[in-house]
């Protein structure tokens, strides 16, 4: 009997853990965050909820990766905390991988594989590494031998007919794989509703070549900090062009440097490179910027340019292209970002009005349909993707012969269970999502993350009243200051402080000895008078002295 456990990436875009276990071990491909929505106060990650792989640590016997993006190995760092097991994955991934962990203070046991070379995990697992075309290098899928049959699982892939680095999807092996008999394919779903096929990367390299020439000032491109292959292109084109390029954002920086160190970047030196202080010396016509921040992030490259922060100051003749689309969710923000830096005066170009510039790394639903039709397997389980994604793959599975047995509709925190060739749901184990701060280093639970939307939306005020020691009379006060308050809330602080003080005023002197019950009817005090004014009923921290 075989078990497929989500407990992350079905259901979300992100978050992406899959664990197989059989006989008693357990194998998980895959270990992956999702970022918070806006709004999610002092929230920087989430992670998946591990408390499965927490209750039955002994039986992991380690984690396969299938390549270097967040959604895929961000939770690392915080499962190998509490349950250390050897890691797997390419080259080029646990050059990624190795930077978080070093940053969080984590060591690990990594172990680089090679694709089409088997190995062995624990005593009834053999792993073998399928090359897949994505976003970033050395990306991988992975065929798991089991007692019970083999497992396809994709990762992130497209079939890309000629991509930058030359190595195609290994159609061939899967195709293999189909003829001997898959027990199940496990396949990305991200576009599984776009009907047209997936471009090629080299769509974008045209692109760009085109929209370079002739640009009087500076050239800021703007993608994911992991998308190695775009950034070799635009690093040549900066070459070829006699412009010096800038980095602006820490993982753009740190990614190009572990690429240069382990072969990926051969063409770049460092006399392309300057810094961002020496930067702004240089003639506009002669200098490329390369800047994280495509989603809007707050603390990103772009977002320094567009807010006009640092050395670099954009105007007429600059040209921003963003060479991502914006995150679902993130809509709003990147809308606002375009819109700061075309009131810089700089030409922005982005997806919606220059196709080119972007093309996904997701296999879309005729790619998806090839795939199925290779594979022919004998049970299909849609992953990594939002509730609708996976349902329409399954449609399309469907449409390529399966029949609605072979078909399972699984989220997270589902057993699968699979015996004699054939699936079935067996029950559930525990899942969820943890939210974590900046650097991981406390949880933010529900609770918090209530009070903290609560004094964004009501506002906090600090209430400060002196009060004769001896006598217990009031000496002053309060006095009011207020944070997340509006202007009219903030001009009414003066009558709330007089009314605050009448209402105090009825307590007794002698319940004002008790410094417990003073603060809380000073806290009382205030919001009553607040109320009076407002519908609000913000929160109050309530200080009082005795002198």
């Amino acid at each position: 009997m075989l078990h497929v456990i989500p407990l992350g990436g079905l259901g979300e875009i992100g978050l992406n853990a899959m664990v197989i276990a059989c006989r008693g071990e357990l194998l998980l491909i895959d270990c992956g965050l999702m970022f918070p929505p806006m709004g999610t106060l002092g929230v920087d990650v989430i992670v998946p909820d591990f408390t499965y792989l927490r209750q039955n640590a002994s039986l992991l016997k380690g984690i396969v990766l299938t390549h270097g993006h967040e959604d895929h190995v961000g939770a690392l760092p915080f499962l190998l905390n509490e349950v250390p097991v050897p890691v797997y994955g390419t080259r080029f991934t646990l050059g990624m991988v190795r930077g978080r962990l070093e940053e969080l203070g984590v060591k690990a046991d990594l172990r680089e594989i090679e694709p089409r070379h088997p190995f062995p995990v624990g005593a009834h697992f053999t792993v073998e590494a399928c090359r897949v075309t994505h976003t970033v290098p050395d990306a991988v899928g992975y065929i798991v031998r089991t007692p019970e049959g083999p497992i396809i699982h994709t990762g992130d892939f497209k079939l890309d007919p000629d991509p930058i680095d030359g190595l195609r999807t290994d159609l061939e092996r899967w195709g293999e794989l189909g003829d001997e008999g898959v027990l199940c394919l496990l396949s990305d779903s991200t576009n599984s509703e776009r009907t047209h096929e997936t471009g090629s990367e080299r769509l974008v390299e045209q692109t760009f070549e085109r929209l370079f020439q002739d640009v009087p000032g500076r050239i800021v491109v703007s993608m994911f900090a992991s998308h190695l292959h775009r950034i070799h292109h635009v690093l040549d084109l900066a070459r070829k062009l006699e412009r010096k390029v800038v980095t602006m954002g820490r993982s753009m920086a740190r990614n190009i440097e572990m690429a240069r160190q382990l072969g990926y970047l051969p063409s770049v030196t460092d006399g392309l490179f300057v810094p961002l202080d020496a930067a702004a010396s240089l003639p506009p016509e002669r200098l490329l910027v390369l800047a994280t921040g495509s989603q809007a992030e707050p603390r990103a490259g772009l977002s320094q340019l567009a807010a006009g922060d640092g050395p670099l100051r954009l105007g007429p003749g600059d040209l921003v292209v963003l060479s991502a689309r914006a995150i679902p969710g993130n809509e709003r923000a990147v809308t606002g970002l375009i819109d700061q830096l075309l009131w810089r005066g700089a030409r922005v170009v982005y997806p919606d009005v220059e196709p080119g510039v972007h093309v996904s790394g997701h296999a879309s639903q005729p790619q998806q349909r090839r795939v199925l039709d290779l594979v022919r397997p004998k049970n299909f389980v849609p992953i990594h993707g939002e509730f609708h994604h996976l349902h329409r793959h399954l449609a399309t599975a469907k449409e390529s012969g399966l029949a609605p047995e072979q078909l399972l509709l699984a989220q997270d925190g589902d057993l699968l269970v699979f015996e004699e060739g054939q699936g079935r749901f067996g029950g559930s184990v525990p899942t969820g999502r943890i939210y974590r701060d900046r650097f991981g280093n406390g949880v933010v639970t529900p609770d918090i993350l209530q009070e903290r939307t609560r004094l964004a939306e009501t506002g906090l005020i600090v209430a400060v009243l002196v009060i004769d020691r001896a006598s217990l009379s009031v000496l002053a006060g309060p006095q009011l200051s207020g944070q997340g308050l509006n202007l009219d809330e903030q001009v009414l602080l003066p009558r709330v402080a007089d009314d605050a003080r009448a209402f105090f005023l009825e307590m007794s002197p002698q319940l004002r000895g008790d410094d417990a019950r003073a603060r809380e009817e000073l806290a009382r005090a205030v919001r009553r008078a607040f109320k009076l004014y407002t519908s609000k009923r913000p929160v109050v921290v309530p200080m009082v002295i005795k002198v």
